[in-house]
């Protein structure tokens, strides 16, 4: 019979759980949370439950917040079970649970309540995990979209926004009223740049109805950017079963992630920061690199390996990788066309970089999927595979491969497997994707006329016909043939 996960019944789980061995009734809020979802839970929330476990940050501790409706399911799961989680580490030596108590509070998933609790002096950081395309990028100019309606309404009605940066820019005003110090703002979500991403919105949505304030923010508030990786797979009754059958907990929302992660944040905390480079947070003066890194090797190889393996029928990752030739393609592209476009960091050694990628990958014990990877395309390719097309473009050097992997995801967006089988939709775009990609079997442009997804890019000359050709031999060959083409 397994046990509700509750603080009260911590004392009863079984021995081979950890859980907190700190008085979490003792812990006072310091940082407060927007997107309590998985990766949130499997990142900074273990970082902080370990710092705590040492004794250290105390006045760290989490408070959840939302802005969607799934938030406020979360938030209604997790009060049930006192704001803790069962974090499970898929490592294929051997599975192992802990609990994790660093989040004490959720608020309602409110407006008004949000601000209220981003604007209490206890809270120095207000930290981000709303997705990729929550930033509101124009893909066009790469730079903020002053013109989505969220937007424009949280212009227009700076009392009564939407968005989490109206929120922000609400209780940081209300906060310079108090005479309170401004919030930190830390966006954990995975993206270049993650920080001047994050501070060009909120700076640019106060521009456009309080320029002064605009300015005060520049001046006064701090975002720094930061590199995050932990392959953490979304919850399902797969996951639920494996906590409840493997560990005897009955648990709503669990998270299972891989037995890796890594963050690299830039030091720039003016209010203070927990000392979580005493549980593995690498904090260096510029990330870029590292940003680089990640997103072009591990997430650009996602990418890589995604259009093919949903194009032949795979739905496990692992069981992709088992593919030699899905594995064969990974590493040719990997080599040949993103790792050069990199500059060398002190220490580090790509190529063993890339062998722990493709061992990351292929853990069974992940259970993590083809469609996830090929999820919201039209928001990660131009994050994750059009940047390293750019810097090759501009370089001279031969793009065959990433062309090919532009032409696979063209073939995906079509909506069927090679075998002829329909594939759900897996984008917010995908009704116009879809158009796109099916006037590019007569139209090859078709495709890369997608400005929202390409800007000028579409235009380039060298791309235009490395693109056509590899999309004309997809159609008429096959996937396997031309993955087999380009490994040589």
């Amino acid at each position: 019979m397994a046990t509700p996960l509750t603080q009260a019944a911590l004392p009863h789980l079984s021995d081979e759980v950890a859980r907190p061995g700190y008085d979490r009734a003792a812990l006072t809020r310091g940082i407060l949370h927007v997107g309590v979802g998985n990766f949130h839970r499997a990142h900074l929330a273990w970082y902080l439950d370990r710092l705590f476990q040492s004794g250290q940050g105390h006045d760290w501790a989490l408070v959840g917040a939302g802005v969607r409706p799934g938030d406020a399911a979360m938030r209604d799961r997790l009060r049930a079970q006192d704001w803790l989680t069962t974090l499970v580490e898929l490592d294929p030596e051997g599975l192992s649970a802990r609990v994790l108590g660093s989040m004490i509070d959720f608020v309602d998933v409110d407006p008004a309540a949000t601000i209220a609790a981003m604007a209490d002096p206890a809270i120095r950081i207000v930290s981000l995990t709303i997705t990729e395309g929550g930033y509101y990028v124009d893909a066009k100019t790469d730079d903020f979209d002053a013109t989505h309606p969220d937007m424009v309404h949280d212009a227009e009605h700076p009392d009564d926004p939407r968005s989490v940066f109206g929120m922000i820019l609400a209780a940081l005003r209300a906060r310079r009223a108090a005479g309170v110090p401004p919030v930190t703002v830390l966006s954990c979500d995975n993206l270049p740049e993650n920080g001047h991403v994050c501070a060009r919105t909120v700076v640019g949505l106060a521009r456009l109805s309080d320029p002064a304030f605009a300015d005060w923010i520049t001046a006064n508030v701090a975002f720094p950017c930061g590199m995050v990786d932990c392959i953490t797979p979304a919850t399902s009754d797969r996951e639920r079963a494996l906590v409840r059958d493997r560990f005897g907990i009955s648990d709503a929302a669990p998270v299972v992630c891989e037995p890796f992660r890594q963050w690299v944040l830039e030091d720039r905390f003016p209010q203070g920061r927990p000392a979580m480079e005493t549980v593995g947070v690498e904090f260096v003066e510029d990330v870029t690199r590292h940003e680089l890194m990640k997103l072009r090797i591990l997430n650009g190889g996602h990418a890589a390996i995604a259009y093919a393996s949903a194009l032949l029928g795979h739905h496990f990752v692992h069981d992709a990788m088992a593919d030699d030739q899905i594995a064969a393609w990974l590493r040719a592209l990997e080599t040949r066309e993103i790792i050069p476009t990199l500059q060398p960091i002190p220490g580090v050694s790509y190529d063993e970089y890339l062998g722990l990628i493709v061992s990351r990958f292929s853990n069974p014990q992940i259970g993590d999927t083809i469609p996830r990877l090929c999820l919201d395309g039209s928001n990660r390719q131009p994050k994750f595979i059009l940047p390293t097309l750019r810097d090759r473009l501009a370089a001279g050097a031969p793009i065959d491969g990433l062309a090919l992997e532009l032409a696979l995801w063209c073939r995906y967006c079509e909506g069927t497997t090679e075998a002829g089988e329909a594939m759900a939709p897996n984008d917010d775009s995908h009704a116009v994707l879809k158009a796109h990609a099916q006037a590019a079997r007569d139209n090859p442009q078709a495709f890369l006329d997608n400005r929202a997804v390409f800007g000028d890019l579409g235009d380039n000359a060298t791309l235009v016909t490395a693109f056509a050709a590899a999309l004309a031999s997809l159609h008429r060959d096959g996937v396997r043939a031309m993955l087999a083409r380009y490994i040589g």
